[in-house]
Order: structure tokens, then sequence, then C-alpha cells
């Protein structure tokens, strides 16, 4: 997941339906909030995601779909997790128009934590 401008990595990359977007929740982690990126052992880079919820009975998961939906101006449905259900480490599809989401993100990422 890596490539766009400059050819910096990027912890998103476009598909057919529009972005697919690796994530690193660090549930229990005080208020909602992105934590910039993080690389992974093999160096690719998550996006970093705090939530105040437990990683118990799914209510990390639906907490971090609400979040980016409403960070990213989508609709819960248009946020699925694709894999890591689980785990800390998420792949998650955004639907829409990737050009835009990119955008989003990258904002989001320049943003102020």
């Amino acid at each position: 997941m890596s490539g766009g401008p400059a050819g910096r990595d990027l912890p998103y990359a476009a598909d057919g339906q529009g972005l697919r977007l690796a994530v690193r929740v660090t549930p229990r982690g005080g208020r909602a909030a992105i934590g910039g990126l993080v690389r992974n052992a093999e160096g690719r880079p998550s996006l970093a995601v705090r939530l105040a919820a437990p990683p118990v009975d799914g209510a990390a998961n639906a907490a971090l779909v609400r979040f980016l939906a409403e960070a990213l101006g989508l609709r819960r449905s248009d946020v699925r997790i694709l894999s890591g259900a689980t785990g800390r480490q998420k792949v998650l599809q955004l639907s829409g128009d990737a050009q835009a989401l990119a955008e989003r993100l990258d904002a989001l990422l320049r943003a102020p934590g």
C-alpha cells in the first residue's frame, strides 16, 4: 500500500471501489484520535488510530468505523473492515471517490492530533 505523490509511502491504495486503508488501532487509548503514521516490522505504513472503546464484543471495531466515517465525511456503510477484525492491524475498505478520499486522509494526517 504505497505510492502517491512524490513516491512517498502511504497507508492507503486506490482500488475499484475507493481506497483500501491500513490501520493500526490502539483500543482504550483515551479519546478517539488520529495518531499519524506508524510502520510495521516490514516497514509498511499504517494510519494509527486511538479509540476509547475496549477491544470487547466488537466495540473497538464499531468505534473505529464510526470515528473514520465521521472524520472522512462518509456513511458508516462506506467503511468496512476487510481483514484484521480481531487484531490491532486492520485493512479497511473506504467506498467512494478515491481521489477525494485520499485528499481527506492526507488532510487528517497533516492536522495536529
